[in-house]
């Protein structure tokens, strides 16, 4: 029984970080948005170069926590595409 326990008491952590994570996410959209009207063009919103830089930073952000920088990797790429397709839509109404 015990056992159970302790996985419901996990899983109750899990939403709470979830939670944060959805307000996170939420700031991010908020900043992008923005920045979605500030750039000149769709070679600009896509910025290859910058996308990398971002996975460098959070791939020895995820090392010096001691997590999975894999794991941190894949979910940022799959965040930052999404995120670029809301910044192009926005960049076209935009412009």
């Amino acid at each position: 029984m015990a056992d159970k326990e302790q996985l419901a008491a996990v899983r109750i952590a899990v939403d709470e970080v979830d939670e944060q994570i959805v307000t996170l996410i939420a700031r991010r959209e908020r900043l992008i948005r923005i920045a979605g009207t500030l750039k000149g063009d769709d070679a600009e919103v896509r910025a290859p170069g910058r996308v990398e830089r971002i996975i460098e930073h959070v791939r020895s952000a995820a090392e010096k926590k001691d997590i999975d920088p894999d794991i941190v990797e894949s979910t940022y790429r799959a965040m930052i595409s999404g995120f670029i397709e809301l910044e192009l839509r926005v960049h076209k109404e935009n412009s």
